[in-house]
This record gives structure tokens, C-alpha cells and sequence, in this order.
């Protein structure tokens, strides 16, 4: 019997993970990849340290059972976030942030050992790095004669039995063209859907020791008044590379690298002090900024709008199209466990 060939559209986590379940059904399948690189939003940058930062998705929790389930079964070890010592929480800029200590009691956030990319790195391995294609941006999707062709923007087509798109569904509405069209309430909603991570400025700041922990500081801090809202410490599992790491103001986009990175340094110089200026070296990812993840909408959508609504469980162009990815999950959409659930549940389909 021939083997049901598949093309999945996107190559971050729900891909992969999607790809990875349907070849233990004996499906054939390929995975087309916009990107130079494999990952979607999980994005791990090494320092000249060898410390680990991400840009992307980084922490998850005991409530997110699917992706620990997976993480577990791929022996994948994950280690607690550093939270011991004094955090920061400012609340004006002419006042000085208040300290506080978050207990032991507290539910615990994880991390990778390794950085997120460990579980990319591991599915790409299962799944055999030759049934990825990457620098493949799809552009046509058309059925033709009980098939769907999937056109590339450079106009190579492949041929598959059933299509599944991984990518944000505001993208996809505006990315790629139908034929025939898809039904114009789901055009709609798809530009109506929050795209996870769309609106975040993720940074790092690597440094040769932890000298906030050896000042009793957690590297926690949140901010209603400067850049940095939102910051942990960065440390790798084994304490061997450092760096702070957080969210900047949304807002600051129209700034360029150098601006934000001059207001970081400055405030993280005013709160632990001149060690803060002898960094080894800053990142940053806007991601409003990167075209294979982020579309703007066409009116205000609130985080999380739309994500996992019931549309999304229905197939298009004869039952041979499937949208799924992170936005799409019922169960904490957009985190990386979402993805994981939305694989699985296309997987059923199959």
C-alpha cells in the first residue's frame, strides 16, 4: 500500500513535533520551512561564554503536562529558574524599586538544560534533517485532481495527498494564495487570531560572572517605568555561562538596537550597580520585526484573541487541508505545550 504523503508548513515546535508523530504512523512527510533556520519562535543564541540565551519560548510549568510528557519521553533534562535572593519591582521611575523575596512555595518555572533548542536539535534528529527544506517560503495552494500543489515562491511545486500549515494563521491568510479560496469567515478569523510572542522584544545581556547573585539579587525584575519590564536571571543549568535575561517595552520598537541597548545597560547599572556596564555583549530579537512569523493586523487584536477556536478544527479543500500550530490548541495556546497539544491533535486525524 502506498504511504500517505504529507507537507507540513512551518518548521517550529508543532511541526516538528507534528512531523515526528505522523512518521511513527508511517506517513511520508516533508516539512517546508520559510526560514534559513529550524525552530520557528524557539530560538537559542550561545555566547562567546558558551551561555545559552533564548529569544524565543523559554519557560514552562507543571500545568503544562504535554510538553513535560515529551520532554520526559525524548529524555530531555530541564532544570528550575533561578529566583533565590533579593527582586526588584519599580513601580516610577523617581521611586526606588521595591524588594521582595519570591518563597520556595512558589510553583516553580523550568527551563531546558541546554537551552529550548535541545528539544529542536532532538525532533530534527528523529524526524532525519532530509525531510526538511528550509529557504522554501510557500506562496499557492492549489487542488488539482484529488491532490493539493504547494507552490514556493521561487515556483517550485510539490504534490501531496494532505497539507498541513503550522505557521500563525494571520500569516497564512496573508502569505499564501487558495485555490479554490478559503471560506471568507475563516479568512476573517484567521486575521483576527493573536499570533504568540508577535509583539515581545526579547533581550539578553551575557556577562563573565553572576555578580548580581553574589550580591544576594535573583536577577528578577519587573518594571511599569523603564525599558526592561521584565527580567530573570540566565544562567546555564551547570552555573558555567550568565546572563539577564527579559522583556522590553513593546514600545520601543521604533527605536533602533543601540537606543535600547543604552537604556538596558543604564538601567540595569542604576539597580546592581557599575558591575551592570562590564557586560560581555547584548541581543535582542524584535520580533514585529521578523516577516516569516510576524504579519500586523489589520485592527487591534487583544493577546490570545481567537486562539483555539473551534474553526480551526475544521479541514479545507476537500478534507486535504489542516490548520494547526500553537495559536490553534484549546489548552494554553501559543506556549510551547500548546504547540505540542495542537500536534497531537492533528495527529489524530490521521
Amino acid at each position: 500500500m502506498k504511504k500517505q504523503k504529507v507537507i507540513i508548513i512551518g518548521a517550529g515546535l508543532c511541526g516538528l513535533y507534528t512531523a515526528f508523530l505522523l512518521q511513527k504512523k508511517g506517513m511520508e512527510v516533508l516539512l517546508l520551512e520559510a526560514n534559513t533556520r529550524i525552530g520557528g519562535r524557539i530560538k537559542t543564541i550561545t555566547g562567546t561564554t558558551a551561555v545559552t540565551m533564548e529569544m524565543g519560548a523559554t519557560w514552562f510549568g507543571n500545568q503544562h503536562s504535554q510538553l513535560l510528557e515529551v520532554l520526559r519521553s525524548l529524555e530531555i533534562p530541564y532544570f528550575k529558574q533561578h529566583t533565590q535572593g533579593i527582586s526588584l519591582f519599580e513601580t516610577m521611575s523617581f521611586v526606588p524599586p521595591q524588594k521582595f523575596e519570591i518563597s520556595d512555595s512558589e510553583e516553580p518555572s523550568f527551563r531546558i538544560e541546554g537551552g529550548t533548542e535541545t528539544l529542536i536539535k532532538r525532533l530534527i534528529s528523529e524526524i532525519g534533517i532530509q525531510n526538511i527544506k528550509t529557504n522554501t517560503k510557500i506562496t499557492v495552494i492549489k487542488e488539482e485532481n484529488n491532490h493539493l500543489i504547494v507552490t514556493d515562491s521561487d515556483g517550485k511545486s510539490y504534490s501531496a495527498d494532505k497539507v498541513i500549515s503550522t505557521i500563525p494563521p494571520n500569516l497564512l491568510v496573508n502569505s499564501v494564495v487558495f485555490e479554490p479560496n478559503l471560506p471568507e469567515n475563516f479568512t476573517q478569523l484567521a486575521k483576527k487570531t493573536h499570533t504568540w510572542m508577535g509583539e515581545s522584544i526579547k533581550f539578553a545581556v551575557e556577562y563573565k560572572t553572576p555578580f548580581w547573585k553574589q550580591n544576594n539579587y535573583s536577577g528578577t525584575l519587573f518594571s511599569q517605568a523603564s525599558i526592561i519590564q521584565e527580567m530573570y536571571d540566565h544562567s546555564t543549568a551547570d552555573n558555567s555561562g550568565f546572563a539577564l535575561k527579559g522583556f522590553l517595552n513593546g514600545g520601543t520598537a521604533v527605536l533602533s538596537m543601540e537606543e535600547r541597548k543604552e537604556k538596558v545597560i543604564a538601567q540595569l547599572t542604576t539597580f546592581f550597580g557599575p558591575e551592570a556596564k562590564d557586560y560581555v555583549a547584548y541581543f535582542e530579537n524584535v520580533w514585529r520585526k521578523e516577516p516569516l512569523t510576524f504579519q500586523p493586523y489589520e485592527q487591534l487584536v487583544l493577546a490570545h484573541q481567537n486562539n483555539g477556536h473551534s474553526l480551526f478544527k475544521k479541514p479545507f479543500q476537500n478534507g486535504k487541508l489542516y490548520v494547526s500550530g500553537a495559536e490553534t490548541a484549546t489548552q494554553n495556546p501559543g506556549y510551547m505545550d500548546g504547540a505540542i497539544a495542537a500536534a497531537k491533535t492533528i495527529a489524530l486525524e490521521f
